[in-house]
Order: structure tokens, then C-alpha cells, then sequence
């Protein structure tokens, strides 16, 4: 079995910018919990005061971006594992949301427009 390790923020943040990508890192070592992930999710991406702070309104946020520059953005979610071991159902949601709207707006995704957004965990 090959496990991948992952990168340190540091690296993630420098592999992204090298690559001509926005870096936005999420720091999940303080919200241990659900809402508080979407609240930084929210943070670390600048949604617009009228993301509604539930799942459905976290995907429509990530596959829209458009008060971003146009682009690839990387999420660099650290720590991601505190949620993991607090609320394990929360966070296969998020993870799970986040893996959908980076699909759908990947090349020939559902929502495909000028910016993509690749998710990566950190340490």
C-alpha cells in the first residue's frame, strides 16, 4: 500500500503560488466543529455576506467564486483532521462537498467557467 504524505502548509501555499495559483488556507486546528468549518471555509475563501452557512450554500459558493479573480484557487485545509476526530459525519459532508464542487468545476465539470479550485489537506 502507498500512502501519500502530506505536505506541510508552507510547501502547499509555495507548490500553489509556483503554479500561478491563489492560495487560501483554512486553518481547522480551532473549529472542531461543522458550522464552525464552514464559517472558515467561508473566511479563507471571502464568500459574500449571503452564504446561508449549510452544505447546499457551501457547493453553490464553491462553484461559483466569481468575486475571485479568475484562476485556480487552492483551498490548503490544515488540520483537517480535528474535525475528523470530533464530528466524523461532519466532516466526510464537508469533504465530500468540497470534492464535488472541485469536480464540477474542473475542465468538462457541470459548472466548468474560468476558475477551478483543487483542494488539498496539509499538515
Amino acid at each position: 500500500m502507498n500512502v501519500q504524505q502530506r505536505p506541510d502548509v508552507a510547501t502547499a501555499t509555495q507548490q500553489a503560488r509556483a503554479r500561478g495559483a491563489f492560495a487560501h488556507v483554512l486553518d481547522g486546528s480551532t473549529r472542531p466543529d461543522k458550522l464552525g468549518t464552514l464559517d472558515a471555509i467561508a473566511a479563507a475563501l471571502s464568500f459574500p455576506d449571503y452564504f446561508g452557512r449549510n452544505l447546499d450554500a457551501l457547493y453553490d459558493c464553491l462553484t461559483d467564486l466569481s468575486w475571485l479573480p479568475s484562476g485556480e484557487h487552492v483551498l490548503i485545509w490544515v488540520a483537517s483532521d480535528v474535525l475528523k476526530k470530533a464530528d466524523p459525519g461532519a466532516y466526510l459532508a464537508v469533504h465530500g462537498t468540497l470534492s464535488d464542487a472541485q469536480r464540477a468545476l474542473a475542465s468538462g465539470g457541470e459548472r466548468a467557467n474560468s476558475r477551478t479550485l483543487t483542494v488539498v489537506l496539509a499538515d
